[in-house]
């Protein structure tokens, strides 16, 4: 799997072919077909391999961050250290094959995100909770505030040619982000004086 990632990053998720997986894994293309009957059908193993690897990252954060606060930004590390360490990632979400042509690709990734947003929705309610954070704003609002966050840096990172620390980039406008939303004692009629 990791050997697909790296070709959809070098050349595209959308250009890749299995010829080109044979080559980089030194099979040939009908021994592809062997352990995967369609394109689909790898991109399926690919988008699972990616899913649990993912899952796992974000235990491992939540496992090392007892304190809500920084639960929420040990996720948000996590994830962008997975974009970060696996390049083809914004590629592949916005690719004609998950896009179009592979439901079933879409609807692991679909789930991955609704997954990953539970886990920040639980981090924020647990800071709401104890009066960290605004409790006027949806705490399901704030996760996809932070998720937009994450895509939206990642897309940029990418069309930028990698041309910034991804993670670093990330945390800081993380950390902006939950400075507009931290409970305020001068907060009056909703708005940050």
């Amino acid at each position: 799997m990791t050997e697909v990632l790296r070709l959809a990053d070098e050349i595209g998720p959308d250009r890749l072919s299995t010829t080109d997986v044979a080559k980089a894994v030194g099979l040939s293309q009908p021994a592809v077909f062997r352990h995967f009957p369609t394109k689909s059908a790898l991109w399926l193993a690919v988008a699972e391999d990616t899913a649990a690897r993912l899952r796992e990252s974000w235990a491992a954060a939540e496992a090392q961050a007892a304190e809500p606060q920084a639960r929420l930004k040990a996720l948000i590390r996590a994830q962008l250290s997975a974009v970060a360490g696996t390049p083809a990632l914004p590629s592949i979400l916005f690719s004609r094959e998950l896009q179009v042509e592979n439901t079933a690709l879409r609807e692991v990734f679909h789930g991955l995100l609704a997954s990953f947003q539970q886990r920040l929705v639980t981090a924020l309610r647990d800071q709401q909770a104890a009066g960290l954070l605004q409790r006027e704003v949806a705490a399901e609002d704030v996760a996809i505030l932070l998720t937009s966050l994450v895509q939206g840096v990642a897309i940029r990172w990418t069309l930028g040619a990698r041309g910034f620390p991804l993670v670093e980039e990330g945390l800081r406008l993380f950390d902006l982000q939950m400075a507009l939303l931290r409970t305020q004692e001068d907060v009056s009629d909703g708005h940050i004086q």
